[in-house]
């Protein structure tokens, strides 16, 4: 049985060769089908053969084989893998590496890598104490890396190109594998991140469960019936009139930035932008329905009734994930807002009848995650049982619990200034490995140099610019704003990588917990039970009610499997806030 087959598509679309592999890629034997044959010859080789399918791009072949009712275990996505494998430090040194650029790593023009948010931003939404970013996976979101040192990573053109030599691609990446410092755990990314390519297809084809009519009351509890065309709902127009008279401008057009900023300095303020995190710190009446008009100005934008007509469709949400979309390896969207769902609609998505939800959510992932990487024994002991914050705060290390999130995600996040900073040292005291694991690749970031996930994925490397700036300011009689500026985008960039090893280990962590849950359900009663979103840390499996409880011990029994195979035996357990629910609202 060969261990590998190779899919390839003629010119003109018309063909398909797929070319037998064993296991070191050697060619064991061919056959070429017509491309309106290929979805059943393919659930044939699966069925009696089983093997690891590769082809370019799981986005190009997957959907077509789904829509013909053709699913397939395992796949090697070309595309994803180089990505990984062209600047992993644990591969360095292979052919992949020192090739020139090929149709691989082109970006593609029509497509932009998401964005990478600010870290700290990121820190102070988890925090509630500041503005912050959209986060990975909102649409629109531009391209960006290191905040410090924007080179933006691969692209992932899902577009057909016939130009790669597929196999001598595929042969590339498995001796860059083979004569890696660690192949074990890069064979176990490239895995994961390949069957997430499987299941990211596959969410799209069968759809959250999603109720248009329920959508459209709970919208319209909120902001009003829908409105003729370009007009506002009553709910904003209300509130709108009720700016307009508060800053004393009848013409004001709230969604002009330009329009509310001069009527906010007409009335004395000295505003630089209209953030609500500016305008929540104004004396003034108009605070209160200024801000709830523009939360409810958002949700009707980014979810109101044009994404429901956008995206909902025979009662399911249908949004395409980009695998490692974000440089950390964090999924984004192409669009839809997946990973931007407002709490206030999930009661939109509804399991069918006699069927349910399992909602589960990892726990504190990042500190557990980090807790497992560093092999720091009390963060170990502080990672069992549900609630990791409230265990530090009962062992002394610092007053509340709030302390302990503040301090533990600021270590994570960089924020080790203002409140963050002086708890950094209880915590250090407290948990020095774990502690001294993030300040080492701040400061490896600070020079620089690139830093790596624990299965391998490797951050960007500093550009050249940036090393210029670093080395100019380290000279003699370097000018004295040239240093400043070196010296703040050397802590930028030492905040990426610092996060950039945690964040990218739990993606990880996440990926492989997906993969284990997927194989999983397909033994659950007549194996209907399907996962059907996925939001970073938070998975949600559609089953039919009788099976809930199965699943359920599923998605525990696979998070622990997850922490197996990456940390072995290491003593951290994985929480999950688990639910079984007819609306993936009562989940919260």
């Amino acid at each position: 049985m060969p261990a590998y087959v190779l899919l390839t598509r003629d010119p003109r679309g018309r063909t398909v060769t797929l070319i037998s592999l064993d296991a070191d890629a050697g060619a064991t034997g061919s056959r070429v089908v017509a491309a309106d044959a290929l979805a059943g010859v393919v659930a044939q080789v699966e069925a009696d053969e089983h093997p690891r399918w590769v082809w370019d791009d799981t986005r190009r072949w997957y959907p077509a084989l789904l829509a013909a009712g053709v699913r397939v275990d395992r796949c090697h996505d070309l595309r994803l893998c180089h990505a990984i494998l062209r600047h992993a430090a644990a591969a360095a040194g292979s052919r992949l590496q020192s090739a020139p650029p090929g149709p691989f790593d082109a970006p593609p023009a029509h497509e932009q890598a998401p964005r990478e948010p600010d870290l700290l931003d990121a820190l102070r939404e988890l925090t509630d104490d500041g503005p912050a970013t959209a986060g990975p996976g909102t649409a629109g979101e531009p391209p960006a890396t290191d905040p410090a040192d924007p080179a933006v990573p691969p692209g992932r053109d899902p577009a057909p190109n016939d130009d790669p030599d597929l196999l001598a691609e595929l042969r590339d990446q498995l001796a860059a594998v083979v004569g890696s410092a660690q192949p074990g755990r890069l064979r176990l990314l490239l895995a994961a991140e390949s069957t997430g390519a499987l299941l990211a297809a596959e969410m799209q084809h069968d759809g959250l469960p999603w109720d248009p009519v329920r959508h459209d009351e709970l919208l319209t509890a909120l902001i009003g019936p829908r409105p003729v065309a370009g007009g506002r709902p009553q709910r904003l127009e209300d509130l709108v009139a009720r700016v307009r008279e508060l800053l004393d401008d009848p013409r004001l057009n709230p969604d002009s930035q330009p329009h509310l900023l001069a009527a906010l300095r007409r009335q004395g303020f000295s505003v630089a932008s209209t953030s609500k995190w500016e305008i929540r710190d104004l004396d003034h009446p108009v605070v209160e329905p200024l801000l709830e008009y523009k939360r409810l100005s958002r949700l009707l934008s980014a979810n109101g009734w044009a994404w429901l007509d956008a995206w909902v469709h025979d009662g399911r949400f249908r949004p395409t994930y980009v695998v490692g979309g974000v440089v950390t390896g964090r999924w984004a969207t192409d669009g839809g807002g997946a990973l931007q769902l407002p709490a206030s609609l999930r009661g939109a998505a509804r399991a069918d009848e006699g069927w349910r939800l399992v909602v589960a959510d990892a726990a504190q992932l990042e500190p557990r995650v980090l807790a497992a990487m560093s092999g720091d024994r009390a963060m170990a002991e502080a990672a069992r049982g549900s609630d990791l914050y409230q265990r530090i705060a009962d062992a002394g290390t610092v007053p509340t619990r709030q302390d302990a999130k503040y301090a533990l995600l600021g270590a994570i996040y960089g924020a080790t200034t203002g409140a963050a900073g002086m708890l950094m040292p209880r915590l250090t005291r407290a948990y020095p490995q774990a502690i001294a694991l993030v300040e080492a690749a701040a400061r490896a970031g600070e020079r620089g140099e690139p830093v790596s996930t624990w299965l391998g994925r490797t951050s960007p490397p500093a550009s050249a610019g940036f090393l210029d700036r670093l080395g100019a300011a380290g000279a003699e009689g370097a000018d004295a704003d040239d240093v400043r500026d070196a010296r703040r985008r050397a802590r930028d960039r030492g905040r990426f990588t610092r996060n950039f090893v945690v964040q990218g280990t739990a993606a990880e962590w996440a990926l492989c917990w997906l993969a284990s849950l997927r194989r999983r359900l397909r033994d659950i009663g007549d194996g209907r039970a399907h996962l059907v979103f996925f939001l970073h840390d938070e998975v949600v499996v559609h089953c039919p009610a009788a099976d809930a409880d199965a699943v359920a011990q599923a998605v525990r029994d696979s998070a622990d499997e997850a922490g197996t195979l990456l940390f072995g035996s290491a003593p951290v357990e994985f929480a999950l806030d688990l639910a079984v629910v007819e609306s993936y609202a009562d989940a919260a």
